[in-house]
């Protein structure tokens, strides 16, 4: 496969037709069913996408018409994105935990006509949703709905939709060639936003397409393109993972395997071993706790020798380890690296981390003991990978790499990173005013600050809007600092504020398995609310928060904390899908807490 297909492919539906003619019968689509992996070819996954675009077609459904998809990750997620895309559809993800009146907005907003759901669970808030609407006509159930009656949303059962046999594949093959362009809409992805109601990001093919051919560029330069495995696990429903995990897939031929969920997920990096996969830092955060504690578990000896893999994991990243240290490296390549890399399934080529940034720590850790982190830089707007860390330029855990292929970067005056290329939206679905604020003269303004190192890889010093300014005009990344905070074997979550006041103070979350063995050995019964409520417990985790402060400087010091038992979800609305915290919405539940700090 040469790279310049990707740049000459008129769509992603096209794509797609191309792979599965190549690879007929091989398997694509992997999902656990009774305890065994089963997989759905490249050929039977043809022939559903082009079943559901004729059935779509027959439900009256134009070029151009949206339809929401409703889904956890799941073979059946792909099929209908392909399925939509090729009867010249627009899709509309959306998350999973979105309750009524997030997908009402999205209904509405988007003026979806049809709705994909997967389940009754599901559909439980997605349904009264759709008979509200004005424009949704259509549900269709991937497993099958409890419908007592339409009250006028016609509901469709995805085996038919998907089982027609008189199809002919390559007429629908070649009509998505001829049809539609690289220009045309393929997608409108809602941000789940640290901030406000969601916006429509209108993502066309070419955007994902520059997308796919720049990963695609760094695999095949700096890894060695092969017969590629990829375990999706973050939703579909994110740009990140819509991209990365399931068209940068179906680029490269490769094969997907559907997670089981968090709880499951290291069993099945074991069982799948994948050769990439793409994450976010947060699981990075608990991967590394969790392997720290199994390391502790095992005695002095395996702990000496993790310490000395990050020693030298820490002077190769700055340049290389010395020749005095050869042999040591050598012994833990033999001994220590070999375990943890069949932790990870033996043939992992690189772990992408991209949605939030990562913790230069966390990423010498995972290069210490022989795992190659690429940290990635993007957002929905732009496709969305901007950048990403290549073995070839220089992996330099501050940063996140150089600009792909065929994009194009610089620095403002103001510090602020701008985009532009391919990749670049068209504009925010229905929404001119947004669409100006962001998209000036072709670049997009991405609201994050950065500077180019002297080898072109950006480093990200802190989102625009987050920076807090304290009241000495001194700015200050919280980011940053939350990042360091949350390493800590005593913080599970945090979030720093400080804007226009004298120093930082913190909103703590206790890491629960911590909490539990300090209240073993102080003899105290475990209940993590009455923990947070004693001066003692609150002590111990300042001493946490003090090992932060003598790696800072004096204006990023934390002299306060307030804890909380209560974790940061999805769910409480605290956390995006991507895992990044809603300060806002934290500071509406915590603000009076966090403001008591400074009258303390």
């Amino acid at each position: 496969m040469s790279m310049r297909q990707f740049e000459e492919f008129p769509n992603l539906v096209t794509m797609f037709f191309r792979r599965a003619e190549a690879k007929g019968n091989a398997p694509f689509l992997w999902h656990k069913s009774e305890g065994r992996w089963q997989s759905l070819s490249w050929a039977d996954a043809a022939r559903q996408v082009t079943s559901l675009a004729v059935s779509l077609a027959d439900m009256g459904l134009k070029r151009g018409d949206r339809v929401m998809l409703v889904s956890e990750n799941r073979p059946e997620w792909c099929i209908a994105d392909l399925g939509i895309m090729a009867a010249g559809c627009i899709t509309v993800p959306t998350y999973t935990t979105n309750g009524e009146r997030d997908h009402q907005h999205i209904i509405e907003d988007s003026g979806a006509s049809a709705i994909i759901v997967s389940s009754q669970k599901l559909a439980a808030a997605v349904m009264p949703a759709a008979i509200r609407a004005t424009n949704a006509q259509h549900i269709v159930g991937i497993e099958p709905l409890r419908v007592g009656q339409t009250s006028g949303v016609k509901a469709h059962d995805w085996s038919d939709l998907v089982g027609k046999s008189d199809i002919d594949v390559a007429a629908c093959a070649a009509r998505a060639e001829a049809e539609f362009k690289r220009e045309d809409l393929a997608c409108i992805i809602y941000t789940s936003g640290t901030g406000g109601a969601p916006r429509g990001v209108q993502q066309h093919h070419g955007a994902i397409l520059l997308n796919v051919a720049g990963c695609v560029d760094i695999i095949s330069n700096d890894f060695g393109w092969g017969d590629e495995v990829f375990l999706s696990f973050l939703p579909l429903s994110h740009a990140y993972e819509h991209s990365g995990g399931q068209f940068l897939p179906i680029g490269l031929g490769g094969q997907i395997y559907y997670a089981e969920g968090l709880e499951k997920l290291a069993g099945n990096i074991e069982e799948v071993r994948p050769t990439i996969m793409v994450v976010v830092p947060r699981l990075f955060e608990v991967l590394r706790a969790r392997m720290l504690k199994t390391v502790e578990k095992q005695g002095k000896f395996a702990q000496a020798l993790l310490r000395r893999a990050l020693n030298l994991g820490e002077k190769d990243m700055k340049g290389g380890v010395p020749i005095w240290d050869k042999p040591m490296n050598l012994f833990i390549d033999k001994t220590l690296r070999p375990k943890i890399q069949q932790r990870f399934g033996g043939r992992m080529k690189a772990l992408v981390s991209g949605g939030a940034p990562l913790n230069p720590d966390v990423g010498i850790f995972f290069h210490s003991v022989g795992l190659t982190l690429l940290q990635g830089y993007g957002q929905t707007e732009a496709g969305p990978v901007i950048s990403c860390n290549r073995p070839s330029v220089g992996l330099k855990m501050d940063t996140v790499g150089p600009p792909m292929k065929g994009v194009e970067v610089k620095i403002a005056g103001d510090g602020e990173i701008l985009v532009r290329g391919e990749l670049v939206m068209h504009g925010y679905w229905r929404n001119e005013a947004e669409t100006a604020r962001v998209l000036k003269d072709g670049w997009l303004h991405t609201g994050d600050i950065g500077e180019f190192d002297e080898n072109g890889r950006i480093r990200i010093t802190d989102r625009k809007k987050d920076i807090i300014v304290n009241d000495k005009g001194e700015n200050i990344s919280p980011q940053k600092i939350e990042g360091m905070l949350t390493l800590q074997p005593e913080i599970i979550q945090a979030m720093v504020s400080g804007d226009k006041r004298p120093h930082l103070v913190a909103l703590v979350v206790p890491d629960p398995e911590w909490a539990a063995e300090w209240a073993v050995a102080n003899d105290i019964k475990y209940d993590l609310k009455a923990l947070s409520d004693l001066p003692a417990f609150r002590s111990a985790v300042m001493e946490a928060v003090d090992r932060v402060n003598r790696q800072v400087t004096l204006t990023e010091k934390v002299r306060n904390i307030t804890l909380t038992p209560d974790g940061f979800t999805i769910d409480n609305e605290m956390l995006t899908p991507s895992l990044k915290i809603r300060r806002h919405m934290i500071r509406q539940v915590y603000g009076e807490q966090i403001d008591a700090l400074y009258r303390g």
